[in-house]
């Protein structure tokens, strides 16, 4: 089983307050190392192209900003 270094986060389940990319970049590091281990180009291929893709993403101003303070709503930009 794989996932982002620090867990999936239950304590902001359904908040709107996560921020899904570790686990995205998690995904896309799972496949690079499956893609390696089998001798699989399509693998390392779905791997890059998830890492671009969260690349363009974040190059394009999506971003969640998160408030530290509980009493705070959680802020944005633009939600992703």
């Amino acid at each position: 089983m794989a996932q982002a270094a620090h867990g999936s986060a239950p304590d902001i389940a359904g908040k709107g307050i996560a921020n899904p990319v570790g686990m995205i970049i998690s995904a896309a590091m799972l496949l690079q190392w499956l893609g390696e281990r089998n001798d699989s180009l399509s693998l390392r291929q779905a791997a890059m192209r998830i890492d671009g893709a969260v690349d363009l993403v974040l190059a394009s101003g999506f971003r969640r900003m998160i408030s530290v303070a509980k009493s705070e709503q959680p802020s944005s930009r633009k939600q992703c």
